[in-house]
């Protein structure tokens, strides 16, 4: 399955495709509600499996100490979502951790007082390399969630495998290839940042997989 056809079936709030799909057993409450209707068992687990798309904006945030990444994206039935504004913080390390701290809060905040956003959705951090990294990067998650918090947002975390899978259809894929695919999906014509796109593929991951 191509982007293309990809995002068409994400914008109709279907399940999102899988590198070997299978087929999905019929529900027994679907069952039960197709000998009510007649309408058969598959047309009722099908219509179990419809959401509805998700509509507002989505701020994805990859964070980072020294290059935090920000995207901002707006999602609307039956149209392709809009990226509507972008920014890697870059912090010199010649600056202290406090400093890079009120930075990437105030980044946040910036996001957040420019644009009606509904959601906020975040990276986990799953493998660091030692102690040190992890307080480093709890330490930056901890200032974008707490500006994010401090302006009434709801915030979502999504591991890596996961925004993987949910954008190009594959856990394992590179960091290339989910930069790629964030592209097409917006219609981006410049080359995203590498944060920038990490934080966009965070808040596509979002927006197709939320449920109310």
């Amino acid at each position: 399955m191509n982007v293309r056809q990809m995002w068409a079936a994400k914008l109709a709030g279907g399940p999102l495709p899988s590198p070997s799909p299978t087929p999905l057993p019929t529900r027994a409450t679907g069952a039960k509600s197709s000998a009510k209707t007649g309408t058969g068992a598959g047309a009722a687990a099908s219509f179990s499996l419809q959401r509805p798309p998700f509509v507002g904006t989505v701020l994805g945030i990859d964070p980072s100490l020294r290059g935090t990444g920000l995207a901002l994206i707006e999602f609307a039935p039956s149209r392709q979502p809009v990226l509507l504004r972008c920014r890697t913080l870059k912090i010199p390390s010649s600056r202290p951790m406090s400093y890079a701290l009120g930075e990437i809060h105030r980044a946040v905040a910036s996001f957040l007082a420019d644009f009606k956003v509904r959601h906020v959705a975040l990276e986990q951090t799953i493998y660091v390399q030692n102690f040190q990294t992890a307080q480093i990067l709890g330490a930056a998650r901890g200032a974008a969630i707490s500006a994010a918090a401090l302006g009434g947002m709801d915030v979502f975390e999504y591991a890596p495998l996961r925004v993987k899978q949910a954008v190009t259809g594959a856990g394992r894929a590179s960091k290339e290839q989910l930069a790629r695919t964030v592209m097409a999906m917006l219609g981006h014509g410049a080359v995203l940042a590498a944060d920038e796109a990490d934080a966009a593929g965070v808040a596509l991951c979002h927006a197709f997989t939320w449920r109310e």
